[in-house]
C-alpha cells in the first residue's frame, strides 16, 4: 500500500485499500482495541478485543476462555472494559500479545469502538482559532473568541462505524459537510474534575468526524445546532481506540480527506483548549462517566467556509485520519 513519508495514507494507498476495511499502513504500534462482531455469528453479537499485528483480531471473549481468565470486564461492552481501569486494561494488553485464536479481518465486520455511546455525544465547538476566523467570515460577523469552551452534543444514534456508509437524504439536507477531529474517550467517572488531575479521567483516544448538515444549522432552519450535528450516522468515529498512555494527544497530525484530495491538514497542538481544560470544564457540575465521548473540535478547512463553498454528495468518500491512531473510510449514500 502506498504511504506518504509521514506513514499516512496516500490517495493512491486510500483506492487501494478500497472501502471494506481499514488502512493497514497505521503508524501505532501498541494497544489498539476495537468493537466487532463476527461473520461467522448470525447473532451479530458485539464482541471486543485487540488488533493483533495489521490484519488479525484477538477475539477477548475467546481468548479469556482460552486462558482460563477472569476478566475484570464483560467482553462485550467497551464501556465495561473502559470503566474496569487498570486491571481490565492490563489484562486487556495480554491477551492482545498472546491470547489465541485470532480472526482475520476479512472475517468480522469493525463498529465504532463505542457503538451503543450511553449518552450524548459531547463536542466542542470552534476549538481552532482559524476555524473560528473561517466562520466568521460564513457568519459575517465581529464575534470575539470565547473565553470558554463551547460546547454542544451530537445524538447518541449519529455514532457510525469507521467504515460505514453516511446516509443522504436530500429531502433533509443537501449540505453535508466535514469536520474531522480528535476524540476524547472517558474512563473514570468524576464531576468538577480539576484541571490538573484531567488525564488521570482518560481512557484513550479514537478518530472522528463531526459530519454536519450546514442548511439545518444556519439561520434560516434556526440555527438547530444539535439537530445539524445529529442526523443519523452522522458521527463515524474509530477504527479502534488508543489507550490514553500511548501517544500525546497534543502532538497529533489531523487530515481529513474527501475523494482523496485533502480538505484539513492540521496539528493538534493548534488546539486552543487543551484537553485538561476541556474535560475539568465540561465536568463542573455535570458528571462524566466511562464510555463518554468528546469530539474535541476541528481545524479549518472545512466545506461551508471554501469559495465557493463545497458540500459531499452520495458516491463522496470521507476519510478521516490522525496519525498515531489511524484511518475512517466513509462514503456518502443515498437512502
Amino acid at each position: 500500500m502506498e504511504t506518504s513519508r509521514r506513514g499516512f495514507m496516500t490517495a493512491a494507498g486510500a483506492v487501494a485499500a478500497g472501502l471494506g476495511g481499514p488502512a493497514l499502513a497505521q503508524t501505532t504500534k501498541g494497544l489498539r482495541l476495537v468493537s466487532f462482531t463476527r461473520r461467522d455469528d448470525k447473532t451479530l453479537k458485539v464482541r471486543c478485543g485487540a488488533m493483533r499485528g495489521d490484519d488479525r483480531i484477538v477475539d477477548f471473549a475467546d481468548a479469556a476462555a482460552r486462558e482460563k481468565t477472569q476478566l475484570a470486564f464483560d467482553p462485550g461492552d467497551m464501556i465495561s472494559l473502559a470503566a474496569s481501569g487498570e486491571k481490565g486494561l492490563a489484562q486487556a494488553r495480554l491477551l492482545a500479545e498472546k491470547g489465541a485464536p485470532t480472526f482475520a479481518l476479512a472475517d468480522v465486520t469493525l463498529l465504532s469502538p463505542i457503538p451503543k455511546p450511553a449518552r450524548n455525544i459531547y463536542a466542542v465547538g470552534w476549538n481552532y482559532l482559524e476555524h473560528f476566523k473561517e466562520g466568521q467570515a460564513v457568519r459575517k460577523t465581529d464575534q470575539t473568541y470565547p473565553e470558554h469552551p463551547v460546547f454542544f452534543t451530537k445524538g447518541s444514534h449519529t455514532m457510525n462505524a469507521p467504515f460505514g456508509d453516511i446516509p443522504f437524504d436530500e429531502k433533509v439536507s443537501t449540505m453535508i459537510d466535514w469536520e474531522g477531529e480528535l476524540a476524547v474517550v472517558i474512563g473514570k467517572r468524576g464531576r468538577n474534575i480539576a484541571e490538573a488531575d484531567a488525564m488521570k479521567h482518560v481512557f484513550g483516544y479514537a478518530v472522528i468526524n463531526d459530519t454536519t448538515a450546514r442548511d439545518l444549522q444556519q439561520k434560516k432552519h434556526g440555527g438547530q445546532w444539535f439537530k445539524g450535528k445529529s442526523l443519523d450516522g452522522h458521527g463515524p468515529m474509530g477504527p479502534w481506540i488508543v489507550p490514553a498512555d500511548a501517544l500525546d494527544p497534543d502532538k497529533l497530525h489531523l487530515v481529513t480527506r474527501v475523494n482523496g484530495v485533502v480538505k484539513q491538514d492540521a496539528m493538534t497542538t493548534q488546539m486552543y483548549f487543551k484537553i485538561p481544560r476541556i474535560i475539568a470544564e465540561l465536568s463542573l457540575g455535570l458528571t462524566l462517566e466511562p464510555g463518554d465521548v468528546i469530539a474535541t473540535g476541528t481545524p479549518p478547512g472545512v466545506g461551508v467556509a471554501r469559495n465557493p463553498p463545497e458540500f459531499m454528495k452520495p458516491g463522496d468518500v470521507m476519510e478521516t485520519e490522525i496519525e498515531g491512531i489511524g484511518v475512517i473510510r466513509n462514503k456518502i449514500a443515498a437512502v
